[in-house]
């Protein structure tokens, strides 16, 4: 998935659409965004609490959210429900997080802009896909050449 990702990435390089690049080390797929939260033990708590087995998940199409570019990503019905499984446990937990509808997606590229009028690379974006095995809990920082993402803690399905 990051191959194809990142090679997607490349075609939008190449019709000189410009802004900021998700690095590829950074791509990643968001299930509750918890944001400034002073207690990341209390988090991986609650991550701890939701249990799941393997699934797949396909990359599936590309949009946008404004100036956001995004691959989108299915994964049948597993991976909804394992994100609402998380939401629930954060909620329990008085955990605050970012409530916006579940809309499974990785980030490409942000504050995108088009030299030309081509809006997407004309190759589809290939349907790789993966088996999900854990879920991270990932704190990210602004660093000097953009965002720095680390793990701070993980759960693996039963």
């Amino acid at each position: 998935m990051l191959r194809a990702l990142t090679e997607y990435q490349k075609g939008f390089k190449k019709i000189g659409v410009i802004g900021n690049y998700t690095r590829e080390e950074n791509l990643h797929l968001t299930l509750a965004f918890v944001g400034e939260y002073g207690n990341p033990d209390e988090v991986l708590d609650a991550l701890e609490q939701v249990e799941f087995e393997p699934f797949e998940i396909r990359l599936d199409g590309v949009g946008n959210f404004g100036d956001l570019l995004w691959a989108g990503v299915s994964g049948e019905e597993k991976l909804a429900v394992v994100a609402r499984r998380l939401r629930h446990e954060l909620a329990e937990a008085g955990i605050p997080f970012d409530k916006k509808k579940f809309r499974p997606h990785v980030t490409l590229i942000r504050k995108a802009s088009y030299r030309t009028g081509q809006k997407l690379p004309k190759e589809p974006l290939r349907a790789e896909g993966m088996t999900v095995k854990r879920i991270s809990l990932m704190k990210s920082e602004r660093g000097k050449n953009g965002m720095v993402y680390t793990e701070i803690g993980a759960v693996e399905c039963e």
